[in-house]
């Protein structure tokens, strides 16, 4: 790559990684076209990305931490019900065609946004509830079936953690976010790349920049997430949610 396109993949990537920091997923809504465009065949750009957004994690994780909000036991719990599934997923993705699932992703995402918009309360208070066997066993299979849709679709698949730890889990949304952003960001991004990796291929070379602009829009999203609170972080969320199932569909 010329020092043009690597600049080109910097802005997106810092750009896409600030906004998925603070609304908790949707870095590939730019990221992942970005490398299409710019010419990389979609299984090289979906482990490239994959191994770009881990970056997002750090960077997020760095932030997060300083606030100490995320529980031990709920994020192993987190871990061990995602990770399996986000192997699942990226062991298949690259045999699958994904014309049917994108657009089913698609309108789901809006969905999303939609559904936050109308519970007007949704997320704005911490309330934890489903701390059951039954709620963990329940939650962990909804946990599970995002983690496959983590490892399989690149676009917008940490949004669905998001409000699913909000809906079930009764977390308001910055806490939802930050275990987002560390647990997905980090680890089953980790997962997924490694998998995709060994099965596909990555573009090392443009690595750096993606790697860069994640790491400072991870930081950058987490720490304004938590300076706006949870109103700002339901609204971008919503906002967010319907561009990427918008861009599924189209």
């Amino acid at each position: 790559m010329n020092w043009t396109e690597q600049l080109i993949l910097l802005l997106v990537s810092l750009v896409a990684n600030v906004f998925s920091a603070f609304a908790g997923g949707a870095a590939g809504l730019l990221q992942f076209p970005a490398l299409i465009f710019l010419g990389l065949p979609f299984g090289v750009a979906l482990a490239t990305h994959k191994v770009a957004s881990v970056a997002l994690g750090v960077g997020a994780t760095l932030r997060h931490l300083r606030e100490q909000s995320l529980e031990r036991n709920f994020s192993l719990f987190i871990l061990a019900a995602g990770l399996p599934g986000v192997v699942v997923g990226a062991a298949f993705i690259l045999d699958v065609p994904d014309a049917l699932a994108r657009f089913s992703l698609g309108v789901l995402t809006i969905g999303l946004g939609v559904y936050s918009y109308f519970n007007k309360r949704l997320g704005l208070e911490h309330n934890p509830i489903h701390r059951t066997r039954r709620g963990y066993f329940l939650g962990g299979l909804g946990l599970f079936v995002v983690g496959v849709l983590n490892g399989s679709l690149t676009s917008g698949t940490g949004l669905f953690c998001t409000l699913w730890l909000v809906r079930w889990f009764g977390l308001d949304y910055r806490r939802a976010v930050a275990y987002t952003l560390v647990l997905v960001g980090l680890f089953w991004n980790g997962a997924g790349a490694i998998t995709l990796g060994m099965l596909g291929e990555i573009r090392w070379s443009w690595l750096p920049a993606l790697l860069l602009g994640s790491l400072l829009g991870g930081y950058l999203g987490a720490h304004w997430s938590i300076i706006k609170g949870n109103l700002w972080i339901k609204r971008l969320f919503e906002i967010i949610t319907v561009l990427v199932g918008l861009k599924l569909l189209f």
